[in-house]
């Protein structure tokens, strides 16, 4: 069994990841918004800014960090729950505005053929298809911010004291 991590370990590790992460989502999610904004898709385009702006508030809470502001965890905890929630929230419209119009355009005819031969059903394939893409993006959403909300307030106390004796 190992020690348990010096504050300041703790504090340089949650820094190092919040950086990462942030920078990584919000990189991410504005490619996104601009993508979904030049299809059209409008509640795409707002849920991935969303996004983009939980990756702006967890960088904003390394800052406040490394400045020795303990509040900054909140920041960092906050952004976990607001991208959560915006991924939530966007799984939730698309499965209750189911629209297979795109789905429908993306099938070729070697896959409408095999379909076809399985005896399956193209509405019910791409009903399920839709269904199990939204569910699995709410899933990782949840793992993964998650994981790391309970992260950043397993260090809570580690970081605090860093924090204080760097003031």
């Amino acid at each position: 069994m190992q020690p348990p991590l010096l504050p300041e370990a703790a504090l340089h590790r949650v820094l190092r990841l919040a950086r990462m992460d942030g920078l990584g989502v919000l990189w991410l999610a504005t490619f996104f918004a601009l993508t979904a904004a030049a299809m059209g898709d409008l509640p795409g385009a707002v849920a991935w800014l969303l996004v983009a702006g939980a990756g702006a508030i967890e960088l904003h809470g390394a800052v406040l960090l490394r400045g020795a502001e303990k509040r900054g965890l909140g920041w960092l905890i906050a952004s976990q729950l607001l991208f959560m929630g915006a991924v939530f929230a966007y799984c939730a419209f698309r499965l209750t505005h189911y629209d297979p119009t795109a789905l429908r355009e993306a099938l070729t005819q070697e896959m409408k053929a095999t379909l076809t031969q399985a005896n399956y059903d193209q509405e019910d394939f791409l009903l399920t298809v839709y269904r199990t893409t939204y569910g699995l993006m709410a899933g990782v959403a949840l793992i993964y911010k998650g994981g790391l909300t309970v992260y950043f307030l397993r260090r809570q106390t580690a970081v605090a004291a860093a924090v204080e004796m760097a003031e």
